[in-house]
């Protein structure tokens, strides 16, 4: 065993001795570089956890050069200091030998703890990742399968979707990379093949005027699931998952839990007078024991699907073209705006989350200026429902 401040010139010049050889180094107390009687040379970190002397094996010299492994080495040793067995962590993960094996820890060890969208993950991975790889050794998988797999997706016909796989395999090959499964990630800074524009779709006063009466038609849950998200204009999933508990029709407030916002912060909504009366209705039809206003169609955006056939269905027969429930929610923020509503404002109705300093200091509620800007709304839909713009009234600020 020898110690030395290791070089890179040392390490690709030094050869076997004839027995196994181990070179620690010097400016990385741990980092070891090890040389097999016939001549292969890799990297380890040695280090104690619990009293117990313990070697990490983190690659060979042809995936680590010395000042990649000087880092990995500092990286695992950091863990150490943080109470961590990075040896028996690998060891784990050897558990997961093949794309369906990291799939499924994929989804258990990141995506579920993190995401609340992972069910999205798993359609991906189901629908076009493990039909190809799912018997495919990790180790084996290269940037040129990386690639035709997205490519094969996106000439599919689905070019968004490959955008979303690409980055799904991005996050799935650096788990496996922390994890060490692989020496490296063969979708690294991998490109999206397809560049996304913003939706910016308004619907006119006449489509508003077509998809209202269109949804009067409808059975009243799913009728009241797209009034209430365009007069509201709240995200589906949260129109979806409206409680009994959350609503207080007396003072005409909505409380959206954070356990049920897209932000994961808590936010109230006023009801204006239509909005109050959507829900009026349905808490007279609905059981004594209903939990969401929406009753059996609470699913309805969810990952249920029967809900989803039930929206789909719906769209089908309105009589407007290229229309999706999330233009409601842009269509009634453009609407305001137009109106001459603060955009911080509507932002605030939004739900949507701030990122300046100045927000830090920011505790306002604004529930009377989010009350007053949807209670605009409320009438400024009703004139065009009527067909009667004359009739709008002009928005009064508060305060």
């Amino acid at each position: 065993m020898a110690t030395m401040n290791l070089t890179a010139k040392f390490v690709d010049s030094v050869t076997p001795t004839g027995r196994r050889a181990d070179y620690w180094d010097t400016l990385v107390p741990g980092l070891v570089l090890r040389v097999s009687e016939q001549g292969a040379k890799s990297w380890s970190v040695l280090y104690r956890h619990r009293g117990r002397r313990r070697r990490l094996t983190l690659g060979g010299l042809d995936a680590l050069t010395l000042a990649q492994a000087r880092e990995r080495a500092r990286k695992e040793l950091n863990a150490v200091s943080d109470g961590k067995d990075p040896a028996q962590v690998k060891q784990d993960g050897r558990k997961a030998e093949t794309i369906a094996d990291l799939a499924d820890l994929y989804i258990a060890k990141w995506a579920k703890p993190r995401k609340r969208s992972w069910k999205q993950d798993r359609h991906l991975l189901d629908k076009h990742v493990l039909p190809q790889w799912r018997y495919r050794a990790i180790v084996d998988i290269t940037r040129q399968d990386v690639r035709q797999l997205i490519e094969r997706v996106a000439e599919s016909g689905a070019p968004v979707q490959a955008n979303r796989v690409t980055s799904l395999l991005s996050k799935l090959f650096a788990f496996a990379l922390d994890r060490d499964l692989v020496p490296f990630s063969p979708a690294a800074r991998m490109k999206k093949p397809t560049r996304e524009h913003a939706r910016d779709r308004v619907l006119t006063d006449d489509e508003i005027r077509a998809l209202w009466t269109a949804w009067e038609a409808l059975p009243l849950p799913l009728a009241a699931f797209f009034q209430l998200r365009f007069l509201t204009a709240q995200r589906g999933g949260e129109v979806t998952n409206m409680r009994w508990q959350d609503i207080d029709l007396k003072s005409c407030w909505w409380t959206i839990p954070a356990t049920s916002s897209k932000n994961r912060l808590s936010h109230r909504v006023p009801l204006n007078p239509s909005a109050a009366a959507i829900l009026a209705s349905l808490l007279a039809t609905a059981d004594k024991d209903a939990i969401y206003a929406l009753g059996a169609y609470q699913r309805v955006e969810g990952a249920g699907a029967r809900g989803k056939r039930q929206q789909s269905e719906a769209i089908a027969t309105f009589p407007v073209y290229d229309f999706k429930p999330h233009d409601l929610r842009r269509t009634a923020a453009s609407l305001m705006a137009s109106g001459g509503i603060p955009r911080l404002t509507i932002s605030k109705i939004l739900n949507h989350v701030e990122r300046s300093v100045t927000a830090v200091y920011d505790r306002h509620s604004y529930d009377a200026e989010k009350q007053s800007a949807l209670t605009w709304w409320d009438r400024r839909l009703a004139s065009i429902l009527q067909n009667n713009t004359a009739a709008v009234l002009p928005f009064i600020r508060v305060g």
